[in-house]
């Protein structure tokens, strides 16, 4: 997977990925600027040769042009404007494919130190201004042509006022050009503080079913508006200096237009240049107003921009959090794992070994040790020290992906979506290199228990689910997470307390359940709830980060005092 070493690489490829759209808006904009930039010329003719001199055929052919002009000029600016829009849209959503494509690599890592609305609001809004930025170049391209053309055109007219022009525009670009420094400055705070408040949003809305069981809504109010009022605070800065450069260069650009007209008059009082190049003169120095008001936007865009482009290469230029490789585990998986000397988290130096279709328990008398061994299992992470294998294979020389086509593990906190009940178990088309035929969905469903489910709800299968499974009970969504982890029929599949939600007699019910389901195939349960454990072949404990006893669940517990305490208490 390509890195992104810098912000400016995001800009470029931006903009070189939509170099048609670019290319043809910047000619379409030039040729409108440059039509816009004649109109005040024809004007000046018109008066100097049709009214002046009283001549009728050239004052009705001199508006037929006119009429011309300004029908060019509409369609110039219409489909010019167009394709800058699709090419910032454009350049917008391949950003934001590359981002979730990041995020959803299998090596991960992008999650680190990000909160996942901090991660939405990089590929929304962020994408969105990498984008825009094409916009911004084509309408900055289209504002130089312009003022090459009423440059030139002031020349023509007279000297002093076509030199006027070319000495004083670089000064004005250049003085936009150090106005907008800070206001790069503050819109990279002000995105930074924008994400941040969006991800405690997110974390905040996914947690507030246990905020209210706890009574935490009040502390969990003040962090918000902790966090909003410094999101506030950074956009108030930004804006401030937004208003601060666009006004400083607007008045900048006023007075300079002011002097060229003031000159021009006084050119026109002296008899060197008549009545209709006076008229040319000023409608030009007003024309000159428009492209200067460009680019000083032009210049803010850029900056909003390269800010956004950096937070965006953040993302892309993340190392995964695990090495690649290209292995893949052989066929068929006969699901045996063996872990030998991990070190990771709260584990140390652990040992265990899981044979081939052993129905295995693990109770951990700390829950961050059995965190730390899900994340090995799923290879989110690499052990600091001593290696995991599947069948002799150690993890690190697999593939993320072809390895979790053979190893499934099923987080306690699983996700379900938008859709009906049935769509959120049916598993995915097989990956390539799969072992075959995911297992059967409605008997996956019903060694999950989630018949019941199906069978209290309005439509059955067909209930719709909102966002989240936010309109089940907790108990209803862990039947539905599990049922689709067993649906997927991988040959080795890890659960993390899929019953916490549920009575003793549901409970029950699934383990048993559970047990036949995966009978013959690897099967690990991380719980410590003694109805799954009785269920298991064996149980391994862990204890201060090491295998402190193994056995059936009777055995241990009658024996072994801390597995009581872990398992009972």
């Amino acid at each position: 997977m390509p890195t992104v070493p810098s912000g400016g690489d995001v800009l470029r490829r931006a903009i070189s990925g939509q170099r048609r759209d670019v290319a043809v808006g910047s000619l379409l904009g030039a040729a409108h600027q440059a039509g816009e930039a004649l109109v005040p010329v024809l004007i000046g003719v018109t008066i100097d040769r049709g009214v002046a001199e009283g001549n009728l055929g050239a004052l009705l052919t001199l508006l037929a042009v006119l009429a011309v002009v300004y029908v060019g000029l509409s369609f110039g600016f219409r489909f010019g404007a167009r394709a800058g829009e699709r090419a910032a849209e454009r350049a917008g959503h391949d950003l934001r494919v590359q981002l979730v494509e990041r995020v959803l690599h299998p090596g991960g890592g992008t999650e680190d130190g990000r909160l996942p609305g901090a991660l939405a609001a990089i590929a929304t809004e962020d994408a969105r201004r990498v984008g825009a930025v094409n916009m911004a170049v084509l309408s900055g391209l289209s504002a130089l042509a312009g003022l090459l053309v009423g440059a030139v055109v002031l020349l023509r007219i007279s000297l002093p006022l076509g030199l006027m022009v070319l000495i004083g525009t670089p000064v004005l670009l250049w003085l936009g050009h150090l106005l907008s420094k800070p206001l790069e400055r503050r819109s990279e705070a002000e995105q930074e503080r924008a994400a941040h408040a969006s991800g405690v949003a997110a974390d905040l809305v996914a947690g507030l079913r246990v905020l209210k069981g706890i009574g935490a809504e009040a502390a969990a109010v003040a962090r918000y508006r902790r966090t909003s009022r410094d999101s506030l605070a950074a956009t108030v800065r930004a804006a401030r200096a937004e208003a601060l450069s666009s006004g400083t260069v607007l008045a900048l650009t006023g007075t300079f237009i002011a002097v060229v007209a003031l000159v021009g008059g006084r050119l026109a009082a002296q008899g060197d240049i008549s009545l209709g190049q006076l008229v040319s003169a000023v409608g030009l120095a007003m024309f000159l107003l428009g492209p200067l008001e460009v680019l000083s936007w032009v210049t803010t865009e850029l900056a909003q921009g390269r800010a956004s482009a950096a937070r965006v290469a953040g993302v892309l230029a993340t190392p995964p959090a695990v090495a690649p490789a290209s292995g893949r585990p052989a066929r068929p998986v006969r699901g045996e794992l063996l872990l030998r000397g991990v070190t990771h988290g709260g584990l140390r130096d652990l040992d265990l070994r899981v044979a081939p279709g052993e129905f295995l328990g693990v109770a951990a008398t700390d829950p961050a040790d059995a965190t730390a061994l899900l994340q090995c299992l799923s290879r989110e992470a690499d052990p600091a020290a001593g290696t995991v294998e599947l069948d002799g294979v150690p993890f690190p020389g697999l593939a993320p992906a072809a390895l979790r086509t053979a190893v499934l593990v099923a987080p306690h906190d699983a996700d379900l979506f938008e859709d009906t009940l049935l769509a959120n178990v049916t598993p995915p088309p097989e990956p390539p290199g799969d072992d075959g035929p995911a297992a059967d969905v409605y008997a996956a469903m019903a060694a999950a228990g989630m018949d019941e489910v199906a069978r209290t709800a309005p439509r059955g299968l067909a209930t719709p689910v909102s966002e989240g499974g936010r309109s089940l009970s907790g108990g209803q969504r862990q039947r539905v997470a599990l049922a689709r982890a067993l649906a997927a029929g991988r040959p080795v599949l890890v659960v993390h307390d899929p019953t916490t939600a549920v009575d003793a007699v549901t409970e029950a019910r699934i383990a048993a359940g559970l047990r036949e389901f995966r009978r013959g195939r690897t099967t690990i349960v991380v719980t410590t709830s003694p109805a799954l454990l009785a269920a298991t072949d064996r149980v391994a404990l862990l204890d201060g980060g090491r295998v402190a006893g193994t056995g059936p669940h009777a055995d241990l517990i009658r024996r072994h005092p801390g597995y009581r305490a872990a398992v009972l208490s």
